[in-house]
């Protein structure tokens, strides 16, 4: 291989504009690798243009995908939807300018205090990630919180933080259908938590969701105008959860929170002309996607380790998991062969990881890139010596430096993107950068980015289950004690499904018992309520 340092300045691209720079030297692809894969960039690059002019990118739904216009309104394909775009944008910040100055108060006529955001996957998980990233909680005009699972334990101990100021928390329920069982449960679970405070929830609440008026007539938009709930905000079927940090579902909780929207849409608008316009080797997005396609074999043969060195950037491996994994993880290509692709993508961030997994990312199985992050600039306060001329951000550094360097000396390899700061505009830059590279990759590989069967089909299996658990619940009700095989019988269902069941009801239901016995086939479950 030739001298690192003159590989460096080969393959390093730079914005100075946005301060920006994507470090690939560390990669192992050959001098023929990019002539190689010209054919297939050249439709990735027509497949974009195709579907930033709004072809029907996703067959299985028959919708367009827009996220892309979101931060251009421009470049929607009507003036209805561009209408629709700037309107919501600017309604957004009417509402949050509304809430922030007393105008919209709570209840008991005092300014709201805190947030609680209610939402799963892309509805939660997007708007996590900002408010870690951009929010400091002593100077925001409201302290967030977030019910996102359905996990009961969980949501109490949300409440029970929130404590008092139940009675100044503004809720935001965020779900496009309002069917999402997830959303639907932490919204009941608010509802029960202000009644028992004595509160109406109604006068606390914002619905997030599909509309009438967008074409997507919501379960919850129906609740939220029966119950007369403070704001409806719509959703757009053309903007799915793991790109919809750039819509409502992003941009109602945002601007609560005092963030700068225009900032981040003008970030991620810059990345997005550069990725749009410029060619390969200039492309940010496109080099990414091909260090994907060449660090996998076109098959995501090795995971993406992301190692951010930068605190505020911690929950940005869990975005990335979601919007990389979601859109990859795919059983069929776009011929119906099946190709099983996808991207395993985990992290944390540095220097913690180099007291946990790094070891092994050193001198254990070599099936991973990483993706460095480095923020430039430590801190905009002044900071100590912990050495003498050394500082906690020189440290920062010399790990995330090292730490790259141990890799390559061990043939592991990694890509590094660098940002100045870690600020609105560039927290939307690394949002369109990512977004277009999984964009980009689909198109590589030939697979749908933009539906989600798997998902689909996970929900499908718990909505059966649920039906199961009842009637296993009326079951041995009526039959007063039995086996998970004699219940099985008797409802026509899976032994071991119903064995777990039964065992999750008697963790949760005081009225059924078990007794052990040496095989699950001949634990004893007891109904010990009043007969059914």
């Amino acid at each position: 291989m030739m001298n690192l340092w003159t590989r460096y300045q080969q393959h390093l691209l730079r914005y100075p504009d946005l301060g920006f720079s994507l470090d690939i030297s560390r990669m192992n692809f050959d001098d023929g690798f990019f002539a190689k894969m010209e054919p297939l960039v050249a439709r990735a690059f027509e497949d974009m243009k195709k579907l930033e002019a709004g072809e029907i990118a996703n067959p299985d739904e028959g919708r367009m995908v827009g996220h892309y216009w979101l931060r251009n309104s421009a470049l929607a394909p009507t003036p209805e939807l561009a209408a629709g775009i700037d309107n919501d944008i600017a309604d957004c910040k009417v509402f949050a300018s509304k809430i922030h100055s007393g105008e919209i108060t709570a209840q008991n006529g005092a300014k709201f205090s805190k947030l609680l955001i209610i939402g799963i996957g892309g509805s939660a998980l997007g708007p996590q990630f900002i408010t870690d990233a951009l929010v400091d909680a002593h100077s925001a005009p409201l302290q967030t919180y977030f019910f996102d699972n359905t996990d009961p334990d969980g949501i109490q101990r949300t409440i029970a933080n929130i404590g008092a100021d139940l009675a100044t928390t503004l809720s935001v329920v965020i779900s496009k259908s309002g069917g999402t069982p997830e959303t639907r449960n932490g919204m009941l679970e608010a509802r029960a938590a202000y009644e028992r405070a004595g509160l109406d929830f109604s006068k606390h609440a914002v619905a997030v969701t599909g509309t009438a008026s967008g074409g997507i007539s919501s379960k919850l938009e129906a609740y939220a105008t029966e119950n007369d709930w403070l704001k409806i905000f719509p959703m757009t079927d053309w903007v799915g959860g793991r790109t919809s940090i750039m819509s409502t579902v992003g941009l109602v909780p945002m601007t609560l929170q005092g963030i700068d929207i225009d900032l981040i849409l003008s970030g991620s608008a810059a990345m997005d002309e550069k990725t749009r316009t410029l060619p390969t080797a200039q492309n940010a997005s496109m080099l990414l996607a091909l260090m994907w396609y060449q660090a996998g074999n076109g098959k995501g043969a090795k995971d993406m380790v992301v190692l951010p060195y930068k605190d505020r950037l911690m929950l940005l491996s869990k975005y990335l998991q979601q919007l990389v994994m979601e859109s990859i993880g795919k059983q069929h290509d776009l011929d119906g062969n099946v190709v099983n692709q996808g991207i395993a993508v985990y992290g944390n961030k540095g220097s913690t990881d180099q007291h946990a997994y790094v070891q092994q990312l050193r001198d254990g199985v070599n099936n991973f890139f990483a993706t460095f992050i480095e923020v430039r600039k430590g801190s905009d306060q002044p900071q100590v010596e912990v050495d003498p001329n050394t500082t906690a951000s020189d440290y920062l550094q010399g790990f995330l430096r090292g730490t790259r360097k141990a890799l390559f000396d061990s043939d592991r390899e990694s890509v590094t993107l660098s940002i100045e700061q870690a600020t609105p505009y560039t927290v939307g830059m690394l949002v369109a950068l990512f977004e277009r590279a999984v964009s980009f990759y689909a198109s590589l590989v030939n697979i749908n980015a933009y539906h989600q069967p798997g998902v689909e089909a996970g929900k499908k299996a718990a909505v059966d289950f649920l039906k199961v658990l009842t009637s296993v619940r009326n079951a041995i009700a009526h039959a007063g004690s039995a086996t998970a095989n004699v219940i099985a019988v008797s409802i026509q269902a899976d032994p071991e499904e119903v064995y777990h069941c039964l065992t999750h009801l008697a963790a949760n239901d005081p009225q059924i018992q078990v007794q052990l016995a040496d095989s699950p086939g001949d634990d004893l479950f007891t109904w010990v309520g009043q007969s059914s």
